[in-house]
C-alpha cells in the first residue's frame, strides 16, 4: 500500500493505492466521501479516494504520506465515519533495505544483466540488475516491493527477459541523494551497514 496527498496540487484529497497494476477497465463505487476504484472484473480494490481528508488529519506532506500505525488509524477512521465497510492491511515494514549480494550469475537471455540473489535479512530475493559495477560480496540498497521512488515508480514484481526480478538494487542518482556521481552504477555501502536494516538518506 502507498499513499500520496498533494493539497494545492490535487485538492483535500486522500489517494491511497493498493495494488502498482494497471487495470484496463475499473469501476468506482462511492460511500459518502469515499470513492473505490475497482477491477471490473473482478471487483477487487485497486485504490480508494478519501475527499475532505483534512478533516480527520491534516498533512503536510505534498507526494508520497510516511506511514505508520496512528495514521493508518487515522485513514480507517475516515472509512468507518463514511460507512466504507473495508479493513485496511497494511505491510509497515521498511521498502528500502540494506541487502547482501549472495552470488551472481550472468542472464542467460542479455548479456549486460546479471541475475542476483541478494540477502535482505529475512529473506533473500532474486534481483535481475543492469549495473556494470554489481559483484558478489557487497552491500547495496535495495528497493523493495511496493517501494516509491523518487521518480515516482514504484517497483513491483517483473520479469526481466524471462527471469522474475523482485525488487531493485539503488544506484545513488536514483535514490535522489546529493552529490550523486553521473556515472552508471549502484551504490556500494560500507561493511558496518546492518543486512535487512532500514535505509534511511
Amino acid at each position: 500500500m502507498n499513499i500520496f496527498y498533494n493539497e494545492v496540487g490535487i485538492g483535500d484529497v486522500l489517494l491511497v493505492q493498493l495494488t502498482p497494476e494497471k487495470i484496463e477497465k475499473v469501476v468506482t463505487d462511492t460511500k459518502g466521501e469515499v470513492t473505490f476504484v475497482k477491477d471490473a472484473q473482478s471487483n477487487d480494490v485497486l485504490a480508494i479516494n478519501i475527499f475532505g481528508f483534512s478533516k480527520y488529519e491534516k498533512i503536510e506532506t505534498k507526494g508520497q504520506v510516511m506511514l505508520t500505525e496512528d495514521f493508518i488509524a487515522k485513514v480507517q477512521q475516515a472509512l468507518d465515519t463514511n460507512g466504507a465497510d473495508f479493513q485496511l492491511e497494511v505491510d509497515l515494514s521498511p521498502k528500502f533495505v540494506v541487502g547482501y549480494v549472495e552470488s551472481l550469475e550472468q542472464h542467460p537471455n542479455a548479456d549486460k544483466l546479471k541475475v542476483c540473489q541478494v540477502n535482505v535479512g529475512e529473506q533473500t530475493l532474486q534481483i535481475v540488475c543492469g549495473a556494470p559495477n554489481v559483484e558478489a560480496g557487497q552491500k547495496v540498497v535495495v528497493a523493495k516491493v511496493g517501494a516509491v521512488m523518487p521518480s515516482g515508480m514504484v517497483i513491483k514484481d517483473a520479469e526481466l527477459r524471462g527471469i522474475a526480478s523482485s525488487g531493485m538494487l539503488c544506484s545513488a542518482k536514483e535514490l535522489a541523494l546529493p552529490d550523486a556521481p553521473e556515472v552508471k552504477g549502484i551504490l556500494i555501502l560500507d561493511e558496518q551497514q546492518e543486512i535487512g536494516s532500514s535505509f534511511v538518506k
